[in-house]
Parts: C-alpha cells; structure tokens; sequence
C-alpha cells in the first residue's frame, strides 16, 4: 500500500476530546471485557486481569465504537464488536512478547516475565477462544468472516516477522508487508465492521476498512521512530528494543540503504548480532541520513491518506474523532 493522496481540510479532534466522546461507550466496553473475562481457573483470571488492567489506550475498541457512531449506529452491538478485537489484540500480546522475550511494556513487567511463558501462551489462546464466542454470539456471519480472516492474517504476520529476526537484508516492502498483518489489518476489521454494524453500505465499510488499514501503518511506522527518538521513562519500554531483538525497522532500513558501504556492512553486523552495544552506531547512521525525518514523512502520508478516506462518510463528531486519532497517531510521545 503506497498510493497515497493530500489531506483534505477535515476538522479533526484532539484526543481529550475524542476520548470525552467516546467515553460512555469505552465505559460500556470496559465493563462488558470484565465481565468476559472471567473463568473458574484462578491463572487465567490473574494473567488476563494482569494485562487488560494494565490500561493502554483502548485504540482499537475506540476505533471500533467511533466508526460505528460515525456510521449512524445506534445500538449497543458495537460494546461486544470492540471487545472482540481487544481481546484479539491482547492475546497477539501475550504471545508476542513471549516471542519477543520482552520484559517490559507501558512501564511494567510483561506477563511472560511476571507469570512465566507456558502461562502467558496459554492465557493467549484462552482470550483468543473468548473474542470467538463473543463473536458467534453478534450472530453476522460478514463480522465472523472478516475477523476469522484478521486473526489468520495476524498470525501469518508474526510468522513474517518471524522469518526477518536477524536479517539484514529486510527491506522496505518487507517490513510494511509485516505491517499490514500485525497491526493495520485488525485496525481496518475493527472499523470495517463498525460500519457494518450500521449497515452502511459496500461504498462506507470501503471508506472505513481504507481508513484503518491506512491508519494501521501511521501507527506503526510512527511507533517504530519512537524505538529510536523516544523517551524510555515516557515509552515504557527500553529503547532499542527492536534492535535487540534482532528487527530492522523503516528507520533502520533506510539507514542500511542510504548509508557508505562501510557503514552499511556494519549496520548489517548489528543487525546480525542483535548487538545493543551497537546502539549509538545506528543512531549516529540514522540521523546521518535523514532515516527518523523518512520515516516519519512516510507515516505522515499514511495518516493524509486515513483523513481523505472519512470524505465518504457523512459529517459528525465521530467522523472528526476518527480524523482526530490520525494526528494522533503521529504526534503520541508513547
């Protein structure tokens, strides 16, 4: 996904706002995840309540409730829609950071290191098989086949990024190909089916899917220059982490692309390694070529693109919510 177009002059929202206008709602979603969570395995109860409890943003339960209000809807389905795809999302957490070996996220310790591997895969599959029942329950077999196709893309994008660990030679097309399936395609099913709740139309869920799959990649690429130009008190992760992990991100990549021949084969090195130490050397190639202002124009286009797409759906205070966390996604610290 490259084509691209100018932002058109849509009034957008900044985030108080957005959240005070979705706030019955995410109240309404956050006591409907509660209530599904619970299971008569004390484990299952304690890791869930470990990481839904810690917070975060709720972006993509937001998303789902603002685009069906942006849509028209009216009912209450739309509580139960977002807490599929936040139960979707959080169990690709419990199972990326076991992966990944992280041990830390949004300032805390990771389930896996909290509560161990075999329980954090595990609990996974658990909020995996919730978001299914839950889903069945909406009885619309369009919502069971867009989120069926979401979740096996979403796995088929860990294994992606599985197959790019430690490979210098990852490029651009291969990274946002990882993209797509990690982040933006859940993004795109979550307002998608939004609009499908309302019935919008072929033409709207259109507009809805184009807009999150759009704004899935912002998010991404802008979280990705945080790993490297953010604060870790303020990120709630130690910097560097992709790089220890053996991922070359877009600014990397570009660095590697852009950089002497010299240089370049020892970025490869770091890559290799997963060497940490190698930490200043990467930032000292990334700002030498422009790599964060690259990367950073990329998500910027991306987010332009998210924007134009609300043009489809009729005015609101939702529509300009939706608009509103595309800046977001741009301008968030963490």
């Amino acid at each position: 996904m490259h084509a691209v177009a100018q932002p058109s002059a849509a009034i957008s929202l900044p985030l108080p706002a957005i959240q005070a206008l979705a706030a019955n709602d995410m109240a309404a979603v956050d006591a409907l995840i509660r209530r599904r969570l619970a299971s008569d395995v004390v484990l299952v109860n304690q890791v869930a309540e470990y990481i839904i409890g810690a917070g975060g943003k709720r972006l993509r339960p937001m998303l789902t409730v603002l685009a069906a209000r942006a849509a028209g809807y009216s009912g209450t389905a739309h509580h139960q829609l977002a807490a599929v795809v936040e139960f979707i999302h959080t169990a690709t957490l419990l199972h990326d950071d076991v992966v990944d070996e992280s041990d830390l996220r949004r300032g805390r310790a990771t389930a896996n290191a909290a509560f161990g591997n075999a329980a954090s895969v595990l609990v996974g599959d658990f909020l995996y098989s919730r978001a299914f029942q839950l889903m069945v329950e909406l009885e619309s077999l369009e919502i069971q086949k867009v989120l069926a196709d979401t979740t096996n893309l979403i796995a088929e994008g860990e294994v992606l990024q599985l197959l790019h660990v430690r490979n210098p030679d990852t490029d651009e097309a291969a990274y946002l190909r990882v993209i797509e399936r990690k982040t933006a395609v859940l993004f795109a099913a979550a307002t998608q089916l939004g609009g499908h709740l309302a019935a919008i139309g072929a033409a709207g869920e259109k507009a809805l899917f184009d807009y999150g799959m759009a704004l899935g990649y912002a998010f991404q690429i802008a979280d990705d220059v945080l790993d490297y130009a953010g604060d870790a008190a303020t990120l709630g992760k130690n910097l560097g982490d992709d790089l220890a992990e053996g991922k070359a991100t877009l600014p990397l990549i570009h660095a590697m692309a852009h950089s002497a021949p010299d240089v370049q084969q020892r970025l490869k090195q770091i890559v290799v390694d997963g060497d940490t130490t190698g930490f200043p050397e990467v930032l000292a190639a990334i700002n030498d070529c422009g790599s964060l202002r690259y990367s950073r124009a990329m998500a910027q286009r991306y987010a332009d693109t998210a924007i134009n797409a609300l043009n489809a759906l009729p005015g609101s205070e939702a529509r300009q919510a939706l608009a509103g966390l595309a800046h977001y996604a741009l301008s968030r610290t963490y």
